[in-house]
């Protein structure tokens, strides 16, 4: 027979799914519990503790350089996102990496300036970023943990109360199942719906689509072929990257052959 608390568990599990269910910009489902109000709150408290913590660049052409190419994406993500003045922080750290938050928030570390060579590459970095907030990635990444963590913890007092042998081991093995059967595939899908949206604003906003596969190249090199095996990672591998890519650059190309706006960004 079933417990009340279990069958409580079970309701309240098929109640969030049912009004949290979703669709993303690409037509994939999405479990989004949190409102874009919460999450505008959650990136403005994120952004301003790393302002508080880390280096923030004062070199002028760099600073002028990136903000150039954020601003020319941030002029074609739709208002229903976020209708508000972008905020825009370079930060002095030789770490390859970007990032935007909800709340209209971005954050661009100096070491991928090293990586990205062109204004055309890093817009494809930032557009990536950016495609991240326009598709909610984190609304979902954060809904999914919380309801997974839910149902693990019910299994767990499950196998506790009869009393199951090695429950530490089955729950440290349904741990992991969880991750790379559930999360990392998710974060992967992430990965590479962030990379169709930001091939789609970059080019809206008059950069060149095809620079978005060198910049992937350059990561790879850059990453030294030091990547674990891709069902085992949270992004695709730099060759799935580029096959993706390069399937969407004719619509792509279509786009940026449209753009009144060609930027001229300089550092």
């Amino acid at each position: 027979m079933t417990s009340p608390k279990k069958a409580l568990i079970a309701v309240t599990l098929s109640a969030l799914f049912i009004a949290a269910c979703a669709t993303s910009p690409t037509g994939r489902s999405q479990l989004k519990l949190y409102s874009k109000g919460q999450l505008a709150d959650m990136g403005a408290q994120a952004f301003d503790g790393m302002k508080s913590n880390q280096t923030i660049s004062k070199k002028p052409v760099e600073n002028q350089f990136v903000s150039c190419i954020a601003d020319a994406l941030t002029k074609n993500v739709p208002d229903s996102v976020y209708d508000g003045e972008w905020e825009l922080v370079v930060f002095d750290d030789e770490q390859v990496n970007a990032f935007a938050l909800p709340g209209g928030k971005i954050g661009v570390y100096t070491g991928l300036l090293e990586v990205a060579q062109n204004q055309h590459q890093l817009a494809a970095v930032i557009g990536h970023e950016i495609g991240h907030v326009i598709a909610e990635h984190g609304n979902a990444r954060m809904s999914n943990t919380a309801v997974i963590g839910m149902g693990l913890k019910a299994v767990n007092e499950i196998l506790q109360a009869n009393q199951v042998a090695y429950s530490n081991t089955i729950m440290g093995a349904l741990g992991m199942g969880a991750q790379v059967g559930v999360q990392y595939p998710y974060m992967r899908g992430d990965e590479s719906e962030a990379d169709i949206i930001g091939l789609d604003l970059m080019a809206r906003a008059g950069f060149e689509p095809s620079e978005s596969v060198e910049l992937w190249k350059n990561m790879d090199k850059a990453s030294g072929g030091n990547r674990p095996a891709e069902f085992m990672s949270t992004h695709p591998s730099p060759t799935t990257r580029i096959e993706n890519l390069q399937s969407m650059m004719p619509k792509a190309n279509q786009l940026a052959a449209k753009a009144t706006d060609k930027p001229n960004c300089k550092k």
